[in-house]
């Protein structure tokens, strides 16, 4: 996980937040730890100035799942990064397709414009 640009380690639900805001456009994302679930992550997306969060978890064969909406089938990835993008597709489970990551280190080296 920590190869992926968008994963911002153990962050807090509200420092989470305050990144997706920031970026300010629906379909941002960012992956972070669970705060709730020990390995597991929850996968964040902005879609009208709300957060939705939805939990990624690998299991025993190494595969990865994201908790989609109510009804969807739950589909298997070998890695994150497929997992990402088959959720930039719409329709696919998720509030808004995944369209602007947020990375790490755009937060490292934002510059401060106060």
């Amino acid at each position: 996980m920590e190869a992926l640009p968008v994963y911002h380690g153990a962050i807090s639900r509200e420092t989470c937040e305050r990144r997706l805001w920031e970026a300010g456009k629906d379909g941002s994302y960012l992956i972070r730890d669970s705060e709730s679930v020990a390995g597991a992550y929850c996968l964040c997306v902005l879609c009208n100035d709300l957060v939705f969060t939805y939990r990624l978890q690998q299991n025993s064969g190494g595969s990865w799942s994201a908790e989609t909406a109510p009804g969807q089938q739950k589909r298997l990835f070998r890695k994150v990064k497929n997992l990402i993008s088959a959720f930039e597709k719409p329709n696919q489970g998720i509030a808004v397709p995944l369209l602007h990551p947020v990375t790490i280190h755009s937060q490292k080296t934002a510059p401060n414009m106060s």
